[in-house]
């Protein structure tokens, strides 16, 4: 038995990263997945991969149209829909405040926050009619904590952190339970763009050492939890931002406090004079 036996999901940014290790885990565990992505060649890889449990529908998420579509077919095909994954993003603009241009903000807003609120919009009307069903964002720590990320991808992941609260508190009663996830780093082409194994192996030694769990983040650690969010195993959960960052929203690993403070090696206690 799977844990996802007999339901329907619907990813976005599905044909590679965090949204294609999704939707293998929850074709693993029994659910039928219709991979979703403007990048036809690889979202139609990762559903064939699927077998009979997966499909693929091009997807550019900043179009409303594309999203109500997308639910109409697992409507139709399918006859329900148990999970949404709103997951695609980008970097989105980059640079100084005063570098930004009004094209780039909009396109920045249009995919990281616009994406979101039309999968919830559309993934509502029919679970409010089955009365269940999982929507599940994807965030960030750059939400939770400035300083890390481009201005606008820090300010729209706190937006999807914030829109997920306020809209798990008017659909519970209807069963419906709505969280989001938020990644620290992790080794994808989003995080590193395109590398060879070798820069990745770089990418993965580099930033690993500011993890206190002492590793970055893999695609797949991101799925383990979208599928506890999209299980059974979650259903006393909703309106959280849950953070899987191997530990580094909470703060600098202790080997790196030490040197910071002692300017050396691990710190040495201070103890008053005679004791």
């Amino acid at each position: 038995m799977g844990k996802l036996d007999g339901k329907v999901a619907v990813i976005t940014g599905a044909a590679s990263g965090m949204g294609a290790a999704t939707a293998q885990l929850f074709a693993s565990e029994g659910a039928r997945v219709l991979v979703t992505d403007m990048n036809e060649a690889k979202g139609q890889d990762v559903a064939e991969r699927l077998g009979p449990n997966g499909e693929f529908k091009r997807v550019d998420v900043s179009r409303e149209e594309d999203i109500a579509a997308a639910v109409d077919q697992v409507r139709s095909g399918w006859g329900r829909l148990d999970v949404m994954f709103n997951n695609a993003g980008f970097g989105g603009a980059r640079g100084p405040i005063e570098s930004i241009s009004e094209a780039d903000f909009d396109l920045t807003v249009d995919v990281l926050l616009k994406g979101v609120f039309f999968g919830m919009k559309h993934a509502a009307p029919i679970m409010k009619q089955q009365g269940f069903g999982s929507i599940i964002s994807t965030a960030s720590v750059a939400g939770l904590q400035a300083g890390e990320s481009p201005h606008l991808y820090t300010a729209t992941k706190a937006a999807v952190i914030h829109l997920t609260k306020s809209v798990a508190l008017e659909l519970g009663q209807q069963g419906i339970r709505v969280n989001a996830i938020c990644p620290g780093v992790v080794a994808t082409p989003l995080a590193h763009g395109p590398l060879d194994e070798e820069r990745r192996k770089k990418f993965r030694d580099r930033f690993g050492r500011h993890q206190p769990i002492g590793r970055v983040g893999e695609a797949e650690d991101i799925a383990q939890a979208a599928l506890f969010l999209a299980s059974d195993d979650s259903t006393f959960i909703t309106g959280t931002a849950m953070v899987v960052d191997g530990g580094a929203y909470a703060g600098r690993p202790w080997h790196r406090q030490s040197e910071l403070m002692t300017g050396q090696g691990p710190i040495k206690l201070y103890r008053p004079e005679g004791r």
